[in-house]
């Protein structure tokens, strides 16, 4: 019923795709990100794109891949699309030989608990990235 796979950017029609996406699920509430930047997924339920993530390598954590953005259509919401994403992502750091993937959370819930339910662990970054009161969190990988 669902499918993910990565995606060229660099293709217009999937680089708008990604676009719309991200206003359709973070309406004003984040700047769109530098999708040429990293490796993207779309998930797709049967032709139409529903949900995407992309990870960069982290500047913040030493041989760490950065879970930079996920965003899934609300009415396909409760169908485990974050977590196959995270698996995606999860499954390309292994193959380049990270240590880990890093991520943070401000005022989501739902996405703290993906994490959660995914297996990953709070953790304090010696230098903090993002607001006082974000979550921020770490999957080893080895």
């Amino acid at each position: 019923m669902y499918s993910i796979r990565t995606v060229d950017t660099e293709d217009d029609e999937i680089a708008e795709t990604l676009g719309d996406l991200h206003r359709l699920t973070f309406l004003n509430g984040a700047s769109l990100p530098q999708f040429e930047r990293g490796v993207w997924w779309l998930a797709y339920h049967n032709d139409a794109a529903v949900a995407f993530a992309g990870v960069v390598p982290s500047t913040h954590a030493r041989n760490s891949g950065y879970f930079c953005r996920v965003g899934v259509l609300q009415r396909h919401w409760g169908r485990g699309l974050q977590r196959r994403l995270m698996r995606a992502i999860e499954a390309r750091g292994r193959r380049v030989g990270w240590d880990s993937i890093v991520s943070d959370t401000t005022d989501n819930p739902a996405s703290a608990n993906n994490f959660i339910r995914a297996g990953y662990r709070l953790f304090e970054p010696e230098v903090p990235w993002a607001w006082a009161h974000t979550l921020y969190w770490r999957k080893r990988l080895r």
